[in-house]
């Protein structure tokens, strides 16, 4: 079984019983369905273990209201955004990126800040990476949202990664040595 799959598992564990939503990949693009009369669907890309825990982290942050609409009742425009469009697009990406990478770093697996605009300059914006930093350190001092907390812990149960890690986990390479 692969990590994605595996990662499917863990969630199902953790929350399918609670909160009726499910973990799928194999998707063309990530969606978050609601449930009406069946389980919502955490849909994400292919079988990238990264896209998996990146959207788990939106559905660990959306509150309930947020949880009943298709993806959380948010716009998204894909690849090809403007700069005010990819200004607001991260506004709303540093909790959730924060999130992923303590829940990357349970599961054992990479991290690397997303500007998801394949049309951006290569790589996150300087400011827009610190900002993902620096809430993810925060959350060592801070409480991560609970869903995201306990997938934390079942992930690193699973995998062996690390269930509380310190601020010194989150360092960005090359930022470090500049002290930004």
């Amino acid at each position: 079984m692969n990590h994605a799959r595996r990662i499917e598992q863990v969630f199902a564990d953790c929350f399918h019983e609670g909160y009726a939503t499910r973990l799928q990949g194999g998707a063309a693009e990530p969606l978050y369905a609601p449930g009406t009369d069946s389980d919502a669907v955490i849909y994400y890309r292919e079988d990238f273990a990264a896209s998996a825990l990146h959207e788990v982290a939106h559905w660990c942050i959306a509150g309930e209201g947020r949880r009943q609409l298709e993806d959380y009742g948010y716009w998204y425009a894909p690849d090809g955004r403007n700069a005010e469009q990819q200004r607001a697009f991260e506004s709303v990406e540093v909790r959730p990126q924060a999130v992923e990478w303590h829940l990357a770093l349970a599961a054992g697996i990479p991290f690397r800040v997303s500007v998801d605009n394949l049309d951006a300059a290569a790589g996150a914006d300087d400011a827009f990476a610190i900002a993902v930093r620096e809430q993810a350190r925060r959350f060592c001092r801070e409480p991560l949202p609970p869903r995201a907390a306990a997938f934390r812990a079942a992930l690193a149960t699973h995998f062996g990664g690390r269930a509380d890690p310190g601020p010194e986990q989150f360092a960005l390479p090359g930022y470090e040595a500049t002290g930004l």
